[in-house]
């Protein structure tokens, strides 16, 4: 009887112990109530009309920077953006979020603790996000809101998001139906967005299956979803083809199935009745009954991203990299690269019902492009070379012609977080772009464009005159030269143009040896691609500089000659505050970036790991200068470039 009533105890305290275990995981550990963070909204948003900004100068009308997610799931760090029923959705890692779009005032938002959002997706009035808890992948819920109020509307555990793009950690969905799939990625579900069940089932076809983590594996409408697929061929593993099947959301069944011309991922772009997809041979569209109507052919006809395209009326205007043949059809013999370099691409109008090209002509490498009120603005990361401005242009869809305004921003398309983004709507442009700042993780900046005020001076420089920008080889003087060890010199000026409106003075000036050959390690600096300026410093400082208050600068003695020196104009805004925001926006792009405080000027920055570059703003005009030895050589040249730009500015005044 002793030992029954030992077992006895020894099992209720046993069953005490699990059931403890099971409440404290349920209602402690896994509650919602400290893990999640969720705002809601009661106020109306009305929709915003289909326009862009007119032609003519930018202006910020709002801004906000979403910070990079570094979450365990290695390449989902992606920020991606959205804008519509007068919302925009931005989604990351660390959660979603909604604000007003034409405000930038925030309305809802939905962060977990412990959980990283790695999918997102919107159909109808609704938004899904997918998200999976650190360091757990096989613990992942689906969360279902309304668009607008950001009310929780359901929530599903297990299920897993079909293709999710590693980008912009969006996945298909489209009439109220959200596309998922098995763990091994053989079947596609149909999950209802306003009940979270599932509607349908399809099985994939035989010895196909979905890609996972590609860049842009897949993409969706209301009416059509395409989805890459890896299938094997005959000859085994070498057989092995990727193709793409066009999915009807609501009925669960095959529009169509095209092979393509590759084992790689291809990346998918779903526009208003056609699908471009880029295989890694060609890129390729198709109409909404899957007929192929153009293909440009080459490995590199898109480069390492998805070549931009949007569908104007009747025209689907695209932009690739001209390596290839250009498309099948008329008009095919415009597209080769003469006069095209590495910064350069071609843009063509596709008409979609006979496939004929209706105009092709070189452009920018534009990064994205947008279409609203029967006008195409494209994304480039430089208004030109040797300025500090993108630029953005705005394309007649019916010939091509263009008008090209800067952009009031500075980027670089290369940094990692976000693909270069636009979207037009309600009178506004909406970039988004990368930045290196906050370091070391990097952030999103949205940035929302407006129509700004008309200057004296051309809309390609900002409506500022031609004649207010300084000669850049007048900013150091022949004391500030000879101090600098550098009595016997040659000027090498350079010109710049934005659109057709050319720079009537230099706007960089390089100093080198009399009879000598340009210094190697500042010729290759003025050579790199990024957005970081060109500039070298010049001379010794100017007593009305002011005393430094930093540390002690690096010095070569008196003795060691400054070499690698230009100076380089970067841009004359039309306004303190927008020169002041073009600054701020290059150094956000820089990997390291210092604020100086003993130039002189306004405000400056120490770009790079040396301070071999220095960047400064004095009222609207930011300058760089470089010099490459000896260390510090920079700083002191810029004091005096900043007290000359001081002194310009007030004889203007």
């Amino acid at each position: 009887m002793g030992r029954v009533r030992v077992a006895l105890g020894l099992l209720s305290g046993a069953v005490a112990v699990a059931l403890c275990v099971i409440l404290v995981d349920t209602y402690v550990l896994r509650a919602e109530w400290w893990q999640v963070r969720h705002t809601v909204t009661g106020e109306p948003v009305a929709p915003q009309s289909e326009v862009g900004p007119p032609p003519g100068p930018l202006a910020v009308s709002w801004e906000h920077a979403t910070r990079t997610h570094r979450g365990s799931v290695a390449g989902y760090d992606g920020v991606a953006h959205q804008v519509a029923q007068g919302q925009v959705v931005t989604a990351s890692g660390h959660g979603i979020e909604a604000r007003d779009a034409r405000t930038g005032q925030a309305r809802w938002s939905y962060r977990r603790a412990g959980w990283s959002l790695l999918g997102w997706t919107t159909t109808g009035s609704r938004v899904v996000a997918y998200f999976e808890r650190d360091g757990d992948r096989g613990d992942r819920m689906l969360v279902a809101f309304d668009a607008l109020s950001g009310g929780l509307l359901w929530r599903r555990e297990d299920e897993r998001p079909a293709a999710v793009s590693r980008t912009t950690l969006r996945w298909p969905a489209g009439s109220d139906v959200l596309l998922t799939a098995d763990e091994g990625r053989r079947t596609l579900f149909g999950v209802s967005a306003v009940t979270g069940n599932r509607v349908w089932r399809l099985a994939l076809p035989r010895g196909c299956r979905l890609f996972e983590g590609g860049a842009h594996p897949s993409d969706g409408r209301e009416d059509l979803a395409a989805l890459g697929l890896r299938c094997a061929g005959p000859g085994g593993d070498k057989g092995h083809r990727s193709r793409l099947l066009a999915v009807d959301p609501t009925k669960g069944i095959v529009r169509w199935e095209r092979r393509l011309g590759s084992r790689e991922s291809p990346e998918v772009s779903m526009l208003d009745g056609v699908t471009l997809v880029s295989d890694g041979t060609a890129l390729r569209a198709f109409d909404d009954g899957g007929r192929q109507f153009g293909v440009w052919k080459g490995d590199g006809v898109c480069g390492d991203l998805m070549c931009p395209g949007v569908l104007a009326p009747g025209r689907l205007v695209v932009v690739y990299h001209p390596d290839g043949t250009g498309t099948d059809g008329a008009g095919a013999e415009g597209a080769g690269t003469d006069g095209t370099g590495a910064d350069e691409a071609r843009m063509e109008a596709v008409d979609v019902p006979s496939g004929r090209v209706g105009w092709s002509r070189d452009v920018p490498a534009y990064t994205a492009l947008a279409q609203a009120g029967g006008q195409v603005f494209a994304l480039r990361p430089r208004l030109s070379e040797g300025l500090l401005p993108a630029g953005v242009d705005i394309v007649e869809p019916g010939d091509g012609s263009v008008t090209t305004a800067p952009a009031p921003f500075s980027m670089d398309p290369d940094l990692p977080g976000v693909r270069p983004w636009l979207a037009a709507a309600g009178g506004l442009l909406y970039a988004a772009l990368p930045q290196a700042a906050p370091r070391p993780d990097g952030a999103a900046r949205l940035v929302a464009l407006r129509g700004g005020l008309a200057g004296a001076g051309p809309p390609e420089l900002g409506g500022v005159p031609e004649k207010d920008w300084p000669d850049a080889c007048s900013l150091l003087r022949k004391a500030d030269l000879t101090a600098a060890r550098m009595t016997g010199y040659v000027t090498e000026p350079r010109r710049a143009s934005a659109g057709t409106v050319r720079l009537p003075r230099p706007v960089s000036c390089t100093y080198m040896p009399r009879g000598g050959r340009r210094d190697p390690a500042g010729s290759a600096a003025r050579r790199s691609p990024s957005p970081e300026p060109s500039g070298t410093g010049s001379a010794t400082p100017d007593p009305s500089a002011g005393p430094r208050v930093g540390g002690p600068e690096r010095d070569d003695g008196p003795e060691a000659a400054v070499t690698g020196l230009t100076v380089s104009v970067r841009w004359v805004a039309d306004t303190d505050a927008a020169a002041s925001r073009m600054l701020e926006t290059l150094q956000a792009t820089q990997a390291q970036a210092r604020r100086r405080r003993d130039i002189g000027g306004d405000e400056a920055y120490e770009i790079g790991p040396t301070a071999g570059m220095i960047a400064l703003r004095v009222g609207r005009c930011v300058v760089m200068v470089e010099a490459n030895r000896p260390p510090g050589a920079a700083a002191r040249l810029a004091r005096s470039v900043a007290y000359r730009l001081r002194h310009l500015s007030q004889s203007r005044s």
